[in-house]
């Protein structure tokens, strides 16, 4: 087994923690995804998990967003334990998450899916007749729009949209519900090398109050708007620290680096 070779820094003075997994293990059947995972995400992070295939990243997202139910271990946000909470009550602890295949209503508008998004969380009933409450998000939405550069794309069909759009409705839609802490399962995915850039510009003026954890296996994304980063391997975390750090880590190249450079 892969064991990390130093502890993980201490958090920084003052800050607070808001996403603590301890000594989380997932196991499928005789496969351990996670085993014995310690995490803290302090408030404010922009935070990177990276890892080759199999390393255990997207199961760490679905236990932190309530997809997944630890075998061993817990789960807190903002303090509250939610180890055994479903994905649905997660919002209500301020969580929002993107998946690795964009999950929108193709034949909707860019402002149709902006608005959904904030009626799921709050658990309303559409009804024939727009109430003040509706315009309200529908403005909501078209703000948002904006947050994510589509604001002169609010009517067009999602279907009409490019591959780059789509990743960044469906950050907008996460954005929506007005989340704390926000989960990014490999944004970058399938994108251009401009699209890409233009990725990492829209994470970076993202409200610096949000918490950001990403996954990504993009290096150039994930170390380009990470603050810290977190490295997984067969389900154990190998290595933490600033991108530089991680940078110039040999195990990171030996056990990260090196296997994607194969693929």
């Amino acid at each position: 087994m892969i064991t990390e070779p130093h502890p993980p820094a201490a958090p920084s003075a003052g800050a607070a923690t808001v996403v603590s997994l301890r000594a989380v293990s997932v196991a499928f059947g005789g496969l351990l995804a996670l085993d014995g995972i310690d995490l803290g995400v302090e408030h404010g992070a922009r935070l990177a998990v990276l890892g080759p295939n199999g390393a255990g990243k997207t199961t760490l997202f679905n236990v932190i967003a309530g997809d997944v139910t630890p075998t061993h271990g817990s789960v807190e946000l903002h303090g509250v334990d939610c180890t055994r909470w479903p994905s649905r009550r997660r919002p209500g602890l301020g969580v929002a998450r993107t998946y690795q295949k964009t999950r929108l209503f193709a034949n909707l508008t860019v402002e149709d899916n902006l608005y959904l998004s904030q009626t799921g969380k709050q658990r309303r009933h559409l009804w024939p007749v727009c109430t003040a409450r509706d315009r309200a998000l529908r403005a909501r939405a078209r703000a948002v729009a904006r947050q994510v550069w589509l604001e002169h794309q609010v009517d067009r069909p999602v279907a009409d949209l490019s591959h780059g759009q789509r990743r960044q409705l469906e950050i907008g839609m996460a954005l929506a519900s007005d989340p704390q802490i926000l989960l990014l399962d490999e944004p970058a995915s399938g994108l251009s090398r401009g699209e890409r850039e233009r990725l990492i510009e829209l994470i970076e003026q993202l409200d610096p109050e949000l918490t950001v954890v990403l996954i990504e296996h993009d290096m150039d994304v994930a170390l380009g708007v990470a603050r810290r980063v977190v490295v997984m391997a067969d389900g154990v975390i190998v290595a933490r620290g600033t991108p530089d750090e991680v940078r110039t880590n040999p195990l990171v190249h030996e056990i990260y680096l090196g296997r994607q450079g194969s693929e």
